[in-house]
């Protein structure tokens, strides 16, 4: 297939919600409340406002501006903007990032599934407390059957929808999902804030305590928004190959911004009131979704159909940020390897599901994966190479790349394609130059020195 024929979106406002949808995943529901109850609230929720606009946004236009120039997928994006030079290895990075990200997001979103089905069967009601929800997620992850089971459907059921092609299957899902994503989440911050203890939950979500800022929790920040905006892999980069040139991309990209940032603060104002509620600790961790929020449901009227539609939103977020890691590396072996992209689908869905299953099996199904390595579990190691460093490492040189060796005239020129003014073009261009790849440096060495966990 050429890369003429290769698919584009068939609006703005279906490339807004495909990147949003991109950006908008677990990062945003599952990440930023138990990271934001980590490090304190209110000073937390600052700063990664904060790296979002300052770190975020110029590495997002970066990555963006590259796709649009060459319309191209990340290693064929730099073989056509520096020939000859070794950056298409960049290209590669972020294909090799998203798959390993794929493998174990997949398993992650598979388990709201299966919590979604439970909600569906009762499971969250008569008296059901977080000790009993803790054996459900326990039992849940032991049961080789299950896991497997929940990662093959969701893989499945990302690939259904990447097969159909950029207009016809990926910006159609999201101008479904999108929508219905948005419901469901109002419908919950609307029952979220009549609880009694909604003025607990906004009080730690919103008041800064600025004794409680520590570095360890500005680099999570940082950490934070670049995953959230599904930077550094090259998902960006591909749905940017796929913008026309009369689409106004500096405000497609900040309403992608936009959109990020309001679905991770419309999270948390879901869950921080539900937690104070049945007095757990806001600093519960990863646990935080399927344990403790598990063991609030039966709290609420309406327990199972409260549960049903957070658990429901839950996937479908996992779902468009499935479908963006798919779909980059399906993207590179449709217009790097002349695959077609039923051929590209199929093969790589495959290759994502038998790495996969050692993820899936290290939750408790299989010892020897779970305490693969020093203890952390395969799926923990996968993590940390992919979704820490591979991503930080991507993000970083992508900055460099446009700030350095592309150019920033050239990057913008790509963005303002159409006469669309980007705003603060110059401030941009030196946060692309000077302070991103510093910032995230930092990030990179902390999380070396500190075992990667940020």
């Amino acid at each position: 297939m050429s890369i003429i024929n290769r698919g584009h979106w068939n609006s703005r406002l279906g490339f807004v919600l495909a990147a949003s949808g991109s950006a908008i995943g677990l990062g945003n529901i599952w990440r930023f409340p138990y990271t934001a109850g980590t490090y304190g609230g209110g000073a937390w929720v600052l700063m990664y406002i904060f790296f979002v606009l300052a770190i975020g946004v110029p590495v997002l236009f970066a990555e963006l501006s590259i796709g649009r120039a060459s319309r191209a997928s990340p290693v064929t994006a730099f073989k056509k903007l520096v020939p000859g030079t070794w950056w298409p290895m960049l290209g590669a990075l972020g294909v090799l990032t998203g798959f390993g990200i794929l493998s174990f997001y997949a398993i992650i979103a598979g388990l709201t599934v299966a919590y979604a089905f439970f909600a569906l069967s009762g499971r969250f009601g008569g008296g059901l407390d977080i000790a009993q929800s803790g054996v459900i997620f326990t039992d849940l992850t032991a049961n080789p059957v299950w896991m497997i089971g929940v990662t093959a459907l969701f893989l499945l059921l990302t690939a259904l929808v990447v097969r159909k092609g950029v207009g016809g299957g990926i910006e159609r899902a999201a101008t479904i999902l999108m929508p219905i994503l948005l419901i469901f989440l109002l419908v919950l911050v609307g029952r979220a804030l009549t609880l009694p203890t909604a003025g607990e939950g906004l009080s730690f979500m919103f008041t800064p305590q600025f004794d409680q800022i520590t570095f360890a929790g500005t680099v999570s920040a940082l950490g934070q928004a670049l995953f959230s905006l599904s930077l550094g892999m090259g998902a960006m980069i591909t749905y940017g190959s796929y913008v026309s040139k009369d689409v106004n991309l500096p405000l497609s990209g900040f309403s992608i911004v936009i959109c990020d940032l309001s679905i991770a603060i419309l999270a948390g104002l879901v869950i921080f009131p539900a937690i104070f509620l049945v007095q757990a600790e806001p600093t519960a961790g990863p646990g935080l979704i399927f344990v403790v929020m598990g063991g609030i449901f039966d709290a609420m009227p309406a327990s199972n159909l409260m549960a049903f539609v957070f658990y429901g939103l839950l996937s479908i977020a996992a779902l468009t940020s499935t479908i963006s890691l798919l779909e980059v590396i399906v993207a590179y072996f449709v217009d790097d390897r002349g695959w077609r992209r039923e051929k590209a689908v199929w093969i790589v869905t495959g290759g994502c599901f038998a790495l996969a299953i050692p993820s899936a099996l290290s939750l408790g199904a299989s010892e020897a994966f779970t305490q693969f390595g020093d203890g952390r579990g395969f799926l923990g190691w996968v993590d940390v190479l992919c979704g820490t460093y591979f991503l930080t490492i991507g993000a970083m040189l992508t900055s460099i790349f446009v700030g350095w060796k592309w150019g920033v005239p050239a990057a913008l020129a790509a963005i303002e394609k159409g006469g669309y003014r980007l705003p603060a073009a110059p401030l941009w261009g030196s946060l692309l130059r000077y302070i991103c790849p510093l910032a995230i440096l930092i990030l990179l060495i902390y999380g070396a020195t500190q075992g990667a966990n940020w």
